[in-house]
């Protein structure tokens, strides 16, 4: 696979609709028997957004249920987690979790966060039946798509808290056309050198996290009370 596959992946992972299958690209680009991906944590909750397989559906299960294991410690030091030989580690930092992983018969497990601006949104599990490495081009692979999946993962999560909240559907044309969410969206990609929608979703991201409405916090933005640079977007 080349460049152009990756870019492919990526840009699937980008559009992908709703109801999409997430894991899919993970599979085609990776040589893993499977993944899964989950929000872990505050300020989302912690659930399964997708599950390749059963194998997969029970790795994130056990982590999961007992609020350890790889996810929680990639999430908790913002890097990868590469455990290459299931049967044979050893784990002082999550061990009940990694005796529920080897009594699942897995051979390897890597854990990727999902982040996206400052947000802590989850993590990406893969798993292999048999023992082996991720190579450096793999890992490389696998940051990219994760990248990638973690603004969908961040929009679904948002849509539906606000949904559940609202007792409706949530749509950026309405609820956040609001002249100062718009000016304040502006700024906050000026600040992060990225793109209005992009500060768009960090700036409702922060907002539900902070437990303020958008429009709140895009007056704090808009007066320079909170300044994306610093990451600071809870004062």
């Amino acid at each position: 696979m080349d460049g152009d596959d990756l870019a492919a992946a990526v840009a699937a992972l980008h559009g992908r609709d709703t109801d999409g299958d997430l894991c899919v690209p993970f599979l085609d680009m990776l040589p893993v028997t499977g993944v899964a991906i989950s929000t872990v944590g505050n300020p989302f909750g912690s659930e399964t957004i997708c599950a390749s397989d059963a194998a997969a559906a029970r790795l994130d299960e056990i982590q999961l249920d007992l609020g350890e294991g790889p996810c929680w410690e990639a999430i908790r030091t913002g890097s990868p987690v590469l455990v290459q030989d299931v049967q044979g580690a050893a784990s002082r930092r999550w061990p009940v979790a990694l005796q529920g992983l080897q009594a699942a018969g897995l051979g390897a497990v890597f854990a990727f966060p999902m982040r996206f601006g400052a947000l802590d949104i989850g993590a990406v599990d893969l798993y292999t039946d048999v023992p082996g490495a991720l190579l450096a081009e793999h890992q490389a692979r696998a940051v990219a798509l994760t990248a990638a999946v973690s603004r969908r993962v961040l929009r679904q999560a948002l849509e539906r808290a606000e949904s559940d909240a609202d007792g409706r559907p949530v749509t950026d044309a309405g609820r956040y056309s609001r002249r100062e969410v718009h000016q304040a969206s502006g700024m906050l990609a000026a600040q992060t050198d990225g793109d209005v929608d992009d500060s768009l979703l960090i700036l409702r991201g922060h907002a539900y996290a902070a437990g303020r409405s958008v429009r709140d916090l895009a007056a704090d933005v808009v007066a320079r009370v909170v300044d994306f640079t610093d990451h600071d977007a809870g004062s």
